[in-house]
């Protein structure tokens, strides 16, 4: 559903008021825009407009008009608005909105896209889309000034109009927009081995709160915000290893207004209008989004218990029945048995399904992985494996040398170059660091990392690197203790999760599409309570799918569940039943306390180090057989870790301000 064009103009306050301080606004504008005086610490406004409204309601009364202003300092670009106080301000609304509503030193480098809207009626207005898919609420210039906003944005970024959407505009699109998504987010150690203990961070503030506490430090009494302020909290932030990269991602949904969360939404389900989420959201009469009411004031309250619908599946019997207890590792005569004698795996299945119901003991890890992501085929003999071999360690070698030869002077001119080579050096060393494998300083297995990312951004070019690749990739090396085996066997692990780091997000969002209608199916007043708190774009999953749950559990029990997982049985997409298994492990707390998005986000990222890996798993085997075809029909064709599909195209390739 578009959001409505026309605005009626007859009880508009703030529409009166600023017909009556147009011109002075304009003439400040103007000269805001060009000033060359400093602000704190050296900050230079080049850009300065007056009475830039938020519509926090579809009343007049609860407008918030502020001033917008693009500050340069050094050689970056921030964005701020600050609501008026005094006299220019709307009395009806709190000083609390005002806070969270508050647009405090947002660097351009953060944002994806600038959308413009020009009504036939009314104000032209932006929407400001940040690199993680969220957007602002939309900023409305009563008294014009969107092109030389946009003009003053284009002297000092490169900015291009979307060639899908002659009113999008795409900052710095020369970068992978995803890459943009995840490069402000700082890597953590993994979970501890030994301890078990989580090291992650919780999220347990909301915006609101967020808001109010930096309120006094950052902003003065004059609405003036302090870069230098901003810059050191992010000089400080580059070298935390306890900020999560996917808590980040989340936390950064949490971030935002309940108005933006909605935007977020709406544009999300926007992406599936010419596909397949269009068939299923007319078969189900999903109702249109209402506009966005304010956040509530009443986030911080204890929540309420709240009758429990019951679980209609009787999820406990169905584990029960149908999901089948763990057995012990793969050992080495066992290993040998399914084996003929020139090396051949005899029957593929039963073996896919022994490391599904046991795993493997970790000194096979590298003989089995390569088999189970498709690295070697299960047909082939020793020789033809020793073979493959020693061929892809030429090729190996062959794409290394292509960026181990390029010359400081070389790469001075080749910025992509220079930008993933500078991201892989910063993450590697902030990869599971905890681990005695990737420990101390200088550590070689460290630079391995290193090497085997920056080789695979030369030999899968278009895609390149994007933060928690090191995540995917750190087990790998961990278990094949060779460069170019690890290279090889992470290449067709790419093949299959590469989709999750696409620069449209389909892969991403395809898969949280999935969880959603499979726990439509597998538990309805779980998705009702999901309806009713506007948390259908499951964003809160985005961290478990997108690097595979490695955030959720200790390191030894991730390889035992990503093994399982790679055996695709007994289904391939076994790990959306396992984001299901979780949530309905938890479904009578969700409920029965109420949890909205951000509840919900902080209570989930908070599981971290604390799930059953082998009840989950045995959930989500049961989940499976029980939902039969029509789970699999809740999955679109082509969702990771499916190979791609080429000949139908269900996620068009549009830029990333239209997918979300």
């Amino acid at each position: 559903m578009q959001e409505p064009e026309l605005h009626d103009l007859s009880d508009d306050a703030d529409y009166a008021a600023s017909l009556q301080h147009g011109s002075a606004s304009m003439m400040r504008s103007d000269s805001g825009k060009h000033s060359s005086s400093s602000e704190h610490d050296g900050a230079e406004v080049v850009f300065l407009k007056d009475n830039v409204t938020i519509h926090p309601t579809q009343f007049a009364s609860e407008r918030i008009s502020g001033r917008l202003r693009l500050i340069k300092h050094g050689s970056s670009l921030f964005m701020t608005w600050i609501p008026y106080n005094g006299q220019n301000s709307n009395a009806r609304v709190s000083e609390k909105d005002r806070n969270l509503y508050t647009i405090r030193p947002v660097p351009l480098t953060e944002v994806r896209s600038i959308r413009r809207h020009t009504p036939a009626l009314g104000w032209q207005y932006i929407i400001i889309v940040l690199a993680t898919g969220l957007a602002f609420p939309p900023l409305y210039f009563y008294n014009g000034g969107v092109k030389e906003f946009l003009a003053t944005i284009k002297q000092h970024f490169f900015l291009v109009r979307s060639a899908e959407d002659a009113n999008v505009f795409l900052v710095n699109d020369f970068q992978n927009p995803l890459q943009r998504t995840l490069s402000s987010l700082e890597l953590p150690r993994v979970l501890s081995v030994a301890s078990g203990q989580s090291t992650s961070v919780s999220v347990g503030k909301t915006f609101s709160d967020q808001n109010q506490e930096r309120t006094s430090g950052d902003v003065n009494q004059e609405g003036n915000i302090s870069i230098s302020q901003y810059s050191e909290r992010q000089r400080q932030g580059v070298h935390d290893p306890a900020r999560d990269l996917s808590i980040q991602v989340l936390e950064k949904f949490s971030l935002v207004t309940k108005f933006a969360r909605e935007t977020t939404s709406q544009l999300f389900r926007d992406n599936h209008s010419n596909g397949y989420g269009a068939i299923e959201r007319r078969s189900n009469n999903q109702p249109p989004i209402d506009y966005p009411q304010k956040a509530s004031h009443h986030s911080n309250r204890v929540p309420e218990k709240s009758p429990v619908p019951p679980d209609s599946l009787e999820f406990d019997k169905v584990s029960m029945e149908w999901g089948n207890p763990r057995q012990p590792p793969l050992g080495s005569d066992e290993w040998e048995t399914f084996m003929d004698s020139e090396g051949r795996i005899v029957n593929s299945e039963a073996f896919r399904k022994r490391i599904f119901y046991g795993g493997v003991e970790h000194k096979l890890r590298k003989e089995v992985w390569p088999f189970l992501l498709g690295y070697h085929a299960y047909d082939s003999t020793d020789a033809e494996r020793e073979y493959l071999r020693a061929v892809k360690k030429s090729e190996f070698e062959t794409v290394k040398k292509q960026w181990q030869s390029i010359s400081p002077e070389q790469a001075k001119r080749f910025t992509k170059f220079r930008e993933r080579k500078g991201l892989i050096e910063k993450d590697v060393v902030r990869t599971d660091r905890s681990l005695s494998y990737y420990d101390g300083d200088d550590n070689p297995n460290v630079n391995l990392l290193r090497d085997i990312l920056l080789t695979y951004s030369f030999y899968n070019f278009d895609l390149g690197y994007c933060q928690g690749m090191s995540d995917l990739l750190s087990p790998i090396l961990y278990v094949m203790e060779d460069e170019s085996e690890s290279f090889w066997c992470f290449v067709s692990l790419m093949e299959r999760l590469g989709p999750n780091f696409n620069r449209d997000q389909s892969g991403m969002h395809s898969q949280l599409f999935a969880i959603m209608k499979l726990v439509e199916l597998l538990d309805a007043p779980l998705h009702n309570h999901f309806t009713q708190k506007d948390c259908l774009n499951y964003f809160f999953c985005f961290r478990w799918v997108l690097i595979q749950f490695k955030r959720e559990f200790e390191f030894d029990k991730t390889m035992r569940l990503w093994e399982l997982l790679w055996t695709h049985y007994p289904a391939e997409h076994l790990h959306l039943y396992v984001c299901v298994a979780i949530l309905k492990r938890h479904r009578s707390k969700i409920i029965g306390e109420q949890m909205d998005f951000d509840t919900l986000l902080k209570f989930i990222n908070e599981l971290s180090g604390h799930i059953d890996l082998d009840a989950v798993v045995r959930d989500a085997e049961a989940l499976c057989i029980f939902a039969g075809e029509n789970g699999a029909a809740s999955i679109p064709p082509g969702t990771p870790p499916s190979l791609p599909v080429d000949d139908v195209l269900l996620y068009p390739q549009q830029e990333l301000d239209d997918i979300l």
